[in-house]
């Protein structure tokens, strides 16, 4: 059942359908033998009372606990309000009952129209693929870190990789999963695990010192979502199966220290995430695992935030990612406007803020060795403005860059397909293929 696909299939259509028949079944039990006029006022007030706690929520969740830096699609808003109005007609319900037992079924009815409900803005986003993805339970087929590294050979560094790799007859057809956690011994940033996809060509002895490839979540959001709605084992097994086992190893990053951070990618007082992505991550990386370590070896992407994210470590530290993935980000660090973002994260410090802004730096520096990858939804509206911008920002900075919008929106529909399409460029540009 962990594995019952939630958007595709039998599983949403069936939920769907007890959905529509729970909410005739408690329309009908709720408002059986009222007046018109009674029934009425009743559903006028569990509107208005939806409605109102749907926009309460809104407000708060975006201008003061800050959970969503991006403009919420409208059909989230309007699934959220008709969750709410099924669970305010359930307590009307249960409250002018005089049994436990039809408080228990109307509460139940309301639970499988709220399931339906979060299920299509689910479908909105395409986030969760299954409930596995949904509960954050990892996949089975993961391997314990460490993998072992007893009676290394290595073959020798060149570029690109393919041009001296020779498969043996015995190698696997698929990458290895792991997950272990990355400490921020220098940041003091308290990241969740990482999730590690090992390529089957990293256990061939002697073993090619592969590029690397980190990748980042949105907000909100965990390094699990790549696994999931991200189809990341999916897109690497088939690059792999096309480059006789090669493929970058991937590194899936915390960058927000939990699901609704936003220590916007800077060193601040909502945490240090620059120095555990610029200092930390790599540190670890060339430590506990067999990779390239020059820096052309390296590329950091990402989706939503951790597109920003990119942008910013890339425009910031081009010593340590001269390559990066921007996938439907914003063009600068933000929690919903520039003078708010600058109180909150910089105390007030325009300069401060300037001097780590992607865009201020790359009107005040030039990047000829480094590259960029732009890729938006065409339906996306806010993040395709601000592709364009960090596109044009980029090559007028001597950036080697490209733009590309694709058919979606701002989901991870999009995102996936983005990480696809622009993982040849990527395996080529960090110096794996031809």
């Amino acid at each position: 059942m962990l594995d019952w696909p939630l958007l595709t299939g039998p599983a949403p259509i069936a939920l769907s359908a007890s959905a529509f028949a729970a909410a005739m079944w408690l329309l009908h039990a709720t408002f059986r033998r009222r007046r018109l006029r009674v029934v009425t006022a009743v559903i006028c007030s569990c509107v208005l009372t939806a409605a109102v706690v749907t926009a309460a929520v809104a407000f708060l969740a975006s201008n003061v606990w800050m959970l969503f830096p991006d403009r919420l699609d409208p059909a989230v808003y309007v699934w959220t309000g008709a969750g709410l109005f099924a669970a305010v007609v359930a307590g009307v319900h249960a409250l002018t009952g005089r049994s436990l037992r039809r408080a228990v079924v109307s509460l139940t009815a309301a639970l499988v129209i709220v399931a339906a409900c979060a299920n299509q803005i689910n479908g909105a986003f395409g986030a969760y693929l299954t409930l596995r993805d949904a509960l954050g339970i990892s996949q089975t087929d993961q391997v314990p870190f460490p993998v072992d590294r007893a009676g290394l050979r290595l073959l020798p560094d060149v570029d690109p990789t393919e041009s001296r790799w020779s498969p043996p007859v015995w190698l696997a057809s698929r990458g290895i999963l792991t997950s272990t956690p990355i400490p921020g011994l220098r940041s003091g940033f308290a990241a969740r695990d990482a999730k590690i996809y090992l390529p089957p060509a990293y256990f061939s002895d002697p073993r090619p010192q592969l590029p690397v490839l980190v990748l980042l979540p949105g907000q909100p959001g965990t390094p699990q979502d790549w696994l999931g709605a991200g189809r990341l084992v999916r897109t690497m097994d088939a690059f792999a199966a096309d480059r006789r086992g090669l493929t970058p190893v991937v590194v899936v990053v915390d960058g927000t220290g939990n699901r609704f951070g936003d220590p916007l990618c800077v060193d601040s007082r909502r945490g240090n995430a620059d120095t555990y992505l610029a200092l930390d991550v790599p540190a670890w990386i060339k430590t506990h695992l067999t990779v390239d370590t020059d820096p052309q070896g390296w590329a950091i992407g990402g989706l939503s935030y951790g597109g920003t994210c990119a942008l910013q470590l890339s425009t910031n530290h081009p010593d340590v990612y001269p390559t990066f993935l921007d996938i439907s980000g914003q063009s600068e660090p933000s929690l919903g406007d520039r003078q708010r973002t600058i109180a909150e994260a910089f105390g007030g410090d325009q300069r401060a803020f300037n001097r780590v802004n992607p865009l201020e730096l790359l009107r005040a520096r030039r990047y000829p060795g480094s590259a960029a990858a732009i890729v938006v939804g065409a339906a996306d509206r806010d993040a395709k403005s601000d592709a364009r911008t960090v596109y044009m920002a980029v090559r007028a900075a001597g950036m080697n860059a490209h733009y590309t919008e694709l058919p979606g929106a701002h989901n991870w529909q999009t995102f996936s397909a983005a990480l696809a399409r622009e993982l040849p460029w990527l395996a080529q540009r960090i110096g794996l293929t031809k």
